[in-house]
């Protein structure tokens, strides 16, 4: 029972000390973008003095070193991607929520006044912050699949004189293969979910974002092998920039 006790002990310190993976710079126009991945597909990104926060999930704890958010971006009513709980524990006190109908209908009461409703194809600008919606789904679009079309939104960000995609969950779609002037991506890949890797690097080889990141990566068998998918992308495009970064670190 003691040495039962020690581990638990143990593993709850190790648990509540996990640092994230070290952030990236992207330098634009207007000032550099620090992009912090969190867990799973979660991202933090600051810019211009601003921070945003992509879909915060898995706990409070991972954002307590981060500044708190201006913006708040939610892509879908799943709970690795809308997570009341943690949502309730952050401070939200200056931020205002971007999300689609389906995340708004969930959302507390006392969230309504600072939450902006963005359906596919449209567009906001909020704190300097062009945020503009496109769709999200699996393949085929029909009754029996996991994200239906409309229901959720990948997001085009523009920070600057840069143009950030965030696919949220979603399969191969046209709407991903024919999106222009990609600096850069974040990519799901795990099935059943979303994507295989060679899903993803052939929507990739598509729109030929410059720089891209697998995120989101974990499904039922484990994790997506995301050296495979830059692999794949570097085989047909050695230019584009492929960042592997631990989407992990901060909790398995």
């Amino acid at each position: 029972m003691k040495m039962i006790m020690i581990f638990f002990c143990v593993f709850a310190l190790t648990k509540a000390n996990a640092q994230l993976t070290t952030p990236d710079t992207i330098i634009t126009s207007q000032g550099d973008i620090i992009v912090q991945p969190v867990f799973h597909g979660a991202l933090v990104l600051q810019w211009n003095g601003k921070c945003i926060y992509i879909d915060p999930y898995n706990g409070a704890g991972a954002y307590k070193t981060l500044h708190k958010p201006d913006l708040v971006l939610i892509t879908d009513i799943h709970g690795d991607h809308m997570d009341i709980k943690t949502l309730q524990a952050l401070d939200l006190s200056n931020a205002n929520l971007i999300v689609p109908q389906a995340v708004a209908t969930l959302l507390p009461a006392e969230w309504k006044e600072k939450t902006v409703v963005l359906s596919n194809g449209n567009t906001t600008e909020q704190s300097g912050i062009s945020i503009h919606a496109i769709p999200m789904y699996n393949l085929p679009d029909d009754s029996t699949s996991r994200h239906t079309k409309g229901r959720g939104n990948g997001y085009v960000l523009t920070l600057g004189d840069k143009n950030l995609y965030i696919s949220g969950d979603t399969e191969d779609i046209p709407e991903m293969r024919s999106l222009k002037n990609i600096d850069v991506a974040f990519i799901c890949m795990n099935i059943p979910y979303t994507m295989t890797e060679e899903q993803a690097a052939g929507a990739v080889l598509d729109f030929k974002p410059k720089m891209v990141y697998p995120y989101h990566y974990r499904g039922q068998g484990g994790f997506s092998d995301t050296q495979k998918f830059k692999m794949l992308v570097h085989k047909d495009d050695p230019l584009i920039d492929v960042r592997l970064k631990d989407w992990y670190a901060g909790g398995r």
